[in-house]
């Protein structure tokens, strides 16, 4: 016998009708239904902002990264004169993928027939056009897809009318000034894929309240729950702080730091930027997640990280680094086994959402964004 329809947007309606103090988990349909995904494709995904990366890892001429964003394949790179700019990623011809990956190129050249784009996306040139008396290559141009920088980041998006990042994250720029965070350097960039809902490891990341548990034998015990603040979210954003231990020295502020007083030298911020990037902020260090769906199963990661300029002309600053980069290399290992076990257990017939603690604030407030977001993606 078939199972009655359950509508997963009005599942979450539900859902985020109740406060905070009496707040559970998201249903299981949100995450496992192809229709709630393509109602966060059409109205989130489309339309909201969402991080390619950091700028400094697009510093030359050329260099380039590429992704898919709601079904839409999209390159972002740096022009010759320094801008960056976001494009379609697909030719004017045959409508081959153009770019893959992350890289450095001289041109944007198509790997079907060989027509040639300089770095402004403008055509230089196609081979054997010559008897098409309708051609004229000054009629071609890749359009353009709005492109942005704040604080180090790169941000595009489909969404033409969409408010600009600086305006949306005015209130984390001044949350975080004493960081600098424009001025920390990546240090490494990765790709992965995982096998799990995109908003499992969105909330995971939300949350330090797992920390003790899922982290034992790696950072659960440089945090304590105590020492967890977790304050109401805003609409572009949540975030969370924890006090990270001093024994992990690059954590903390630099001497060269006089912008952090007190505990702020010790202060990590957890920030949750809406749609799906996700930044650990210290002092010291950064490294962030930046998310996006392949199927209701499976998450793209874009991860990378690096130190604050502040550290740069420390001599032990490579081993402190590769050190750190080797504990966050077996924090994923840890945070990859937590979510797909959460995601097996999310597709079971009996899985049923239980109250949320007072440490999981940030996961109600996504909540809230994700059904603000999709009722006025539907005029609601």
């Amino acid at each position: 016998m078939a199972k009655d329809h359950i509508d997963p947007v009005e599942e979450l309606r539900q859902n985020t009708a109740q406060p905070f103090e009496q707040a559970h988990a998201m249903p299981p349909s949100v995450y496992t239904s192809d229709e709630f995904l393509n109602e966060e494709l059409e109205h989130i995904f489309s339309k909201d902002w969402f991080c390619v990366g950091r700028a400094d890892a697009l510093k030359e001429p050329g260099a380039y990264t590429t992704c898919e964003l709601a079904g839409q394949p999209v390159l972002v790179i740096r022009d010759r004169d320094g801008e960056l700019r976001a494009m379609s990623n697909v030719c004017l011809h045959r409508m081959s993928t153009l770019l893959h990956g992350n890289g450095k190129t001289r041109a944007i050249v198509c790997p079907y027939h060989a027509w040639t784009y300089n770095l402004d996306g403008s055509l230089r040139g196609a081979p054997a056009m010559t008897l098409n008396e309708g051609f004229c290559k000054d009629q071609y141009q890749l359009p353009q897809v709005k492109c942005q920088e704040w604080l180090g980041w790169v941000f595009i998006t489909l969404n033409a009318d969409a408010p600009d990042v600086s305006d949306q994250l005015a209130q984390v720029e001044e949350m975080i000034a004493g960081y600098d965070m424009t001025n920390y350097t990546e240090a490494f960039y990765e790709e992965h894929v995982w096998d799990t809902n995109w908003k499992v490891l969105a909330e995971n990341f939300m949350e330090s309240y797992h920390l003790p548990v899922c982290h034992s034998g790696t950072i659960g015990g440089l945090s304590k729950l105590e020492d967890m603040i977790c304050p109401p979210g805003l609409p572009a954003f949540n975030y969370h702080t924890i006090l990270k231990d001093e024994e992990l020295r690059i954590a903390m502020a630099h001497a060269k730091n006089d912008r952090l007083k007190g505990e702020e030298r010790r202060t990590t911020y957890l920030l949750a930027i809406y749609p799906s990037l996700l930044i650990t902020l210290t002092p010291g260090y950064f490294w962030y997640l930046s998310l996006h769906p392949k199927g209701p199963g499976q998450v793209l990661i874009r991860f990378g990280g690096g130190m604050s300029n502040d550290f740069a002309d420390d001599p032990d600053i490579d081993q402190n680094f590769a050190d750190l980069k080797a504990l966050l290399d077996d924090v994923n290992v840890e945070d990859r086994g937590c979510t797909e076990k959460v995601f097996k257990g999310l597709s079971s017939d009996r899985a049923v959402p239980g109250h949320l603690s007072h440490l999981e604030r940030p996961n109600y407030d996504f909540a809230q964004y994700l059904m603000a977001r999709i009722n006025a993606g539907r005029g609601n």
